[in-house]
């Protein structure tokens, strides 16, 4: 995205109120900035937490005061990113030299983010909205996150969360996690695994309207593993869901919309028209 586009996407973020946090239950809250959620893992005000996803650049101080209104001055322990898209990593640097805290995402996204390959230009050409339109703009390069980040076990672990295991979910990026906790059984649908709102629309970005909808078309890589993914995520049968785009969502609504994009995803989340 360029200069140009991000300072538009700067001015309509302030022109919101104060960035804040949002608690889905008493130790899972986020804040919801202008492109997508950033995730915190922690009760409020006392115990340790954990950062999930950064957001855009330029917004390390909007994500600083989030935290902070919940948090205090009590940094996280760790990032943990769940790929390397710049709408998911953009402040993951300027945020880990803040609070001097390590950056964890899996093997198969560190080229991606440490300077050593970029990913597709977005695919215009899947329809469903103006993002999707403007989704050549949207920058591919690495982040350069060399030397701060950090590959997650390749077990399915993940460091200071001994409650919760990330899921690989490749499709969208080769890369890509989601995280569970089994005990209540609340998934954070990795940063773009599935959408709650459509993600190709900044109609949604505004007025979102809740359904369970596949990944952002215009950045998926592989629609086979996606569609893979999207059933292992059904599988888990989560009473909670937030994803990378959206607002939460629990219940027996959000089961069938889960269960239903599972079972229709090649006939219905993969777009007719896209780039080959």
């Amino acid at each position: 995205m360029d200069q140009e586009h991000l300072d538009k996407l700067e001015q309509l973020e302030h022109d919101f109120d104060h960035a804040l946090p949002e608690e889905v239950t008493r130790d899972v809250a986020y804040y919801r900035t202008i492109l997508s959620n950033i995730i915190m893992i922690g009760g409020a005000p006392n115990e340790d937490w954990i950062l999930i996803d950064t957001g855009l650049r330029r917004y390390k101080e909007r994500i600083l005061h989030a935290c902070e209104e919940r948090y205090g001055n009590k940094p996280p322990t760790a990032i943990i990113l769940t790929h390397g898209h710049f709408d998911h990593t953009g402040s993951a640097k300027k945020l880990a030299e803040h609070w001097n805290v390590p950056i964890y995402i899996h093997e198969k996204e560190m080229d991606y983010v440490t300077g050593k390959k970029a990913y597709p230009p977005g695919d215009p050409t899947v329809g469903g909205g103006l993002v999707s339109l403007l989704s050549t703009l949207f920058p591919t390069k690495p982040e350069h996150l060399e030397g701060v980040v950090t590959a997650l076990p390749d077990d399915g672990t993940l460091p200071h969360l001994k409650e919760w295991r990330y899921i690989e979910t490749p499709g969208h990026t080769p890369g890509h996690i989601s995280l569970f906790r089994e005990s209540d059984r609340f998934l954070i649908a990795g940063g773009d695994a599935i959408s709650t709102e459509k993600p190709e629309s900044t109609w949604a970005m505004f007025f979102p309207i809740q359904h369970v909808y596949g990944p952002p078309a215009y950045f998926t890589q592989d629609w086979m593993a996606a569609d893979k993914s999207v059933k292992t995520l059904a599988e888990l049968e989560p009473d909670f869901v937030i994803a990378g785009h959206g607002l939460p969502m629990q219940g027996g609504f959000m089961k069938e919309e889960l269960k239903k994009l599972a079972d229709g995803f090649i006939d219905n989340a993969i777009p007719k028209h896209k780039r080959q």
